[in-house]
């Protein structure tokens, strides 16, 4: 792609990296920004620098949150003693959007991967054995997407979790395989929240 101003191509260059926004994707982004009066544009800008300095993660689940504890940990309508074990913040907020749960959360960070060379000690797995070793927990549900790297992380969390004697649920696979939560669309992924099984039950040993 040829460009008339080296500023362009910058701006150009830098949106191409987000994930899914190729070459042309990327310059009608930055001609409608530059259409856009400098306040504007000041404000979009400055919202992306607070939002990498100022936000936090939440010292119990690890959610993204702008306190030290999010909302939901922090929530007296919540039921602290069922946890949901998710990979990341898009998770929570495709779970949080189905009404359907009314637990706690913890994101791991991530999936067991080691083709990408993601270990557990990679992910916030110690932390959430700790959490379950000094709360009252009356049962863990892991909601993981279905694919290699979600099995893989659901069998290691299985092993480092039986001996506490607490029931381990999976949500029901009405999420074709490979697929991810956030993609599922509510009404799924709020059934396979409410017809969640025991782990040993499911197809995965």
């Amino acid at each position: 792609m040829n460009f008339s101003s080296k500023l362009l191509e910058d701006a150009v260059s830098e949106f191409s990296k987000l994930p899914g926004v190729g070459q042309k994707t990327a310059l009608r982004l930055v001609l409608h920004l530059l259409n856009k009066e400098q306040e504007e544009v000041s404000h979009f800008g400055n919202t992306l620098i607070r939002l990498k300095e100022e936000i936090k993660h939440c010292n119990i689940c690890h959610n993204i949150s702008d306190h030290q504890t999010c909302s939901i940990c922090t929530s007296v309508k919540r039921e602290k003693e069922t946890i949901c074990v998710v990979e990341d913040t898009r998770d929570v907020m495709a779970i949080e959007n189905t009404n359907q749960f009314f637990g706690v959360y913890h994101v791991l960070g991530g999936l067991i991967s080691p083709m990408d060379g993601v270990g557990p000690s990679d992910l916030f797995i110690d932390s959430l054995v700790q959490r379950v070793a000094t709360t009252p927990v009356k049962e863990i549900i892991l909601a993981l997407s279905a694919n290699m790297e979600g099995d893989t992380t659901l069998f290691y969390l299985h092993k480092r979790l039986k001996d506490f004697q607490i029931p381990i649920t999976t949500i029901a696979r009405g999420i074709a395989f490979g697929g991810e939560l956030e993609y599922a669309d509510e009404i799924t992924l709020g059934r396979s929240i409410i017809t969640r099984v025991p782990y040993e039950g499911s197809f995965i040993k």
